[in-house]
């Protein structure tokens, strides 16, 4: 079953350090390694989020999430995006931007000798908008998770309290809203501040419609089928969610896929500038792995299993979307983001694996008892 599942990833990374190597020799074989270790380290939580949405969507639109899906991952997030941004930003037509980031400077400078910015300088002048709108776009994810009553909590001393007060109505868009205006005020350079408000009113409204959708589509199901659904954390749950709804929960996973790349890309460009070794690395090796990962956590049963890796990668997301704001002002080592993601669901794991053997020596001692 494993080899079955993580095979297309292990056959793609092949295939890409063999094209890696005959692009730029052994460097570029190295750094493709490396982006691709960072991104699988990075978005571990976002395979374990992606896997709780997939695990209620039809087979259809699993399938759909995991090949029309990952064409959006590699070549829209990993390549075309930061093309976009680029073009974007400079006024260069499409031809000129991929010209730009195949020809950076002598010496990896920031600028040519005639003082214009090079690709990776126009991609990092964007980063406070790009931060800002995958930060917020995060940030109410992980509120609408936090805020809301469950009947299991990890963290029980501080998540009750949190979904007691998240019946207040609208609470998640009121401490969003909030922080936006924080990070823009106290963080965000003067000629930026109405560029970050604007990006992370984005990230919120975007957020609010797909989810919004989903429930709603998600209704309607219910009226046709009879179904069942449940709250969580982003869009509402439906066993198996066809049609429109099984759409929206697609739609939703990869815009959340889209907000957990930003800070990967952007984060490559401290190794390498060079938008085809990215694309290898990020693209190629790390958004696959993390679809065979999603794959097998799904296959697995692993998130019924260990309860609290959900709440886990939620509290991650909730720390990634911090450190985007934070960012937007403050240069944060891509180490520590990855870490930060390790620990969460490292320790959400092993409270789960507790919690497992707890209820388990209480059924046996049950049974003698009887």
């Amino acid at each position: 079953m494993v080899l079955r599942i993580f095979g297309w990833s292990i056959g793609v990374t092949i295939v890409s350090v063999i094209v890696a190597f005959i692009y730029g020799g052994w460097q570029a074989l190295f750094l493709v390694l490396i982006l691709g270790i960072l991104e699988v380290s990075l978005s571990f939580d976002n395979a374990v989020i992606n896997a709780t949405v997939l695990r209620r969507m039809s087979e259809f639109w699993q399938k759909i999430f995991l090949t029309i899906g990952i064409i959006i991952a590699v070549f829209g997030m990993r390549l075309l995006f930061p093309l976009v941004i680029v073009w974007a930003a400079s006024g260069l037509g499409p031809v000129a931007a991929v010209r730009l980031a195949l020809n950076p400077p002598p010496d990896d400078a920031a600028y040519f000798a005639d003082g214009s910015p090079s690709y990776e300088t126009l991609l990092t002048d964007a980063h406070p908008q790009i931060a800002a709108f995958g930060g917020m776009f995060l940030l109410m994810l992980f509120l609408g998770f936090i805020f809301e009553d469950r009947e299991i909590t990890w963290l029980s001393w501080l998540e009750k309290p949190l979904a007691r007060i998240g019946r207040l109505d609208q609470l998640s868009v009121v401490v969003a809203s909030i922080i936006l205006v924080l990070t823009a005020e106290f963080l965000a350079e003067d000629e930026k501040i109405s560029t970050v408000m604007v990006a992370g009113v984005l990230g919120m409204i975007t957020y609010i419609a797909v989810n919004g959708l989903g429930e709603l589509f998600h209704i309607e199901e219910e009226d046709e089928e009879g179904a069942e659904s449940t709250s969580s954390g982003g869009p509402t749950q439906l066993a198996k969610a066809t049609g429109k709804a099984g759409f929206f929960l697609f739609l939703y996973l990869e815009v959340l896929d889209a907000s957990f790349s930003f800070d990967g890309v952007i984060g490559a460009f401290a190794i390498t500038a060079d938008p085809i070794i990215i694309a290898l690395g990020l693209g190629f090796i790390g958004a696959m792995f993390v679809r065979s990962i999603t794959v097998f956590l799904v296959r697995k049963g692993t998130l019924s299993d260990y309860v609290y890796l959900e709440h886990g990668a939620h509290w991650a997301i909730g720390a990634l979307a911090l450190i985007l704001m934070v960012s937007i002002g403050v240069h944060i080592n891509e180490i520590i983001t990855g870490l930060v993601g390790v620990f969460f669901i490292g320790a959400a794991f092993v409270s789960s694996v507790m919690r497992n053997r707890k209820l388990d020596a209480k059924g046996a001692d049950t049974h003698v008892h009887v």
